[in-house]
């Protein structure tokens, strides 16, 4: 099985999510898995945010050339192929 993860870090979170949010709805049949991860305490939230997403299907690449032209995202990916080899845990 073949992997592409975006990793996908939003700077003014509070402003740019809404435009990430909705693409990634958009696209939402082309993810298999979504973590999205942003430092935060008791009293303060980030002003950044970091979403990986486990994209899959034609459409991933359209997908990536979207969130690559929003405002406030820094768009990097990870292509994994799959080597043919089964491997048994023993």
């Amino acid at each position: 099985m073949k992997h592409i993860i975006f990793g996908i870090h939003i700077s003014q979170r509070t402003e740019n999510v809404p435009a990430v949010q909705a693409t990634l709805s958009k696209c939402g049949c082309s993810i298999r898995t979504r973590l999205g991860i942003h430092d935060a305490d008791g009293t303060n939230c980030s002003p950044s945010g970091l979403v990986l997403v486990d994209v899959f299907g034609p459409d991933a690449e359209a997908f990536y050339a979207e969130l690559k032209n929003l405002k406030g995202v820094d768009l990097q990916r990870m292509d994994f192929a799959d080597s043919g080899k089964r491997r048994c845990m023993t």
